[in-house]
């Protein structure tokens, strides 16, 4: 990925409550990053999240993965809708989906995630309750580039949560969460402002 790309045009997936994007569109409107959330796509034609990007007058797109005959055809439903807003980069904020290949590679290190811990420690699900159950004294928020694995692509930003020892799984789900709000704009502003690149696998940040 070379540096000095803008992005300008952005699409935010997102599946559920919409934590991660309402805290994107306060950014946005406090103009943290120039870049433009030009499109919410849900997998969840119920997630509030659609309903958080229609109050604030963001078009939205929903797709039922029931409604296709297979993976192949929804992914390139997906696909058709991102080339109808011109989107340049993708955002992920609380997607349970894994995306197709074929997404990752149309878009490549063009589609950031967050994850609630240190990457690599505990990709996947419940990185939270792992980080309990294991024992860790420190877990944590990651934005990270997305590649065809699961939470293993170039990690931009991290900020580290010290586990107590009295956290619940949904404690510690709550500190994080509320780091996650801080770091998520700063790495999208880095992003789309071109200020990133990637040597092999380590993002290195440009002109600050």
């Amino acid at each position: 990925m070379n540096k000095n790309e803008t992005i300008n045009k952005l699409a935010v997936f997102a599946s559920g409550r919409g934590s991660n994007l309402k805290s994107l569109i306060e950014a946005q409107k406090n103009e943290q990053f120039k870049a433009k959330i030009e499109l919410v796509f849900s997998d969840n034609i119920n997630a509030k999240a659609l309903s958080i990007a229609k109050e604030n007058n963001i078009f939205t797109e929903s797709l039922d993965r029931k409604n296709f005959d297979n993976k192949e055809d929804f992914n390139k439903a997906i696909l058709d809708i991102l080339n109808r807003y011109k989107i340049e980069a993708i955002v992920l904020a609380g997607y349970m989906r894994i995306l197709s290949p074929i997404i990752v590679n149309q878009y490549k290190y063009k589609i950031l995630n967050i994850h609630p811990s240190l990457l690599p420690s505990f990709p996947g699900l419940d990185p939270q309750k792992k980080a309990i159950e294991y024992g860790v004294k420190v877990s944590g928020a990651t934005v990270h580039f997305v590649d065809e694995g699961v939470d293993s692509g170039p990690i931009i930003i991290q900020m580290p949560v010290p586990v107590l020892d009295n956290d619940t799984e949904n404690t510690l789900s709550k500190r994080i969460l509320e780091q996650e709000h801080i770091i998520y704009p700063k790495a999208v502003d880095l992003f789309t402002s071109g200020k990133l690149t990637i040597k092999d696998r380590v993002v290195i940040i440009n002109n600050i």
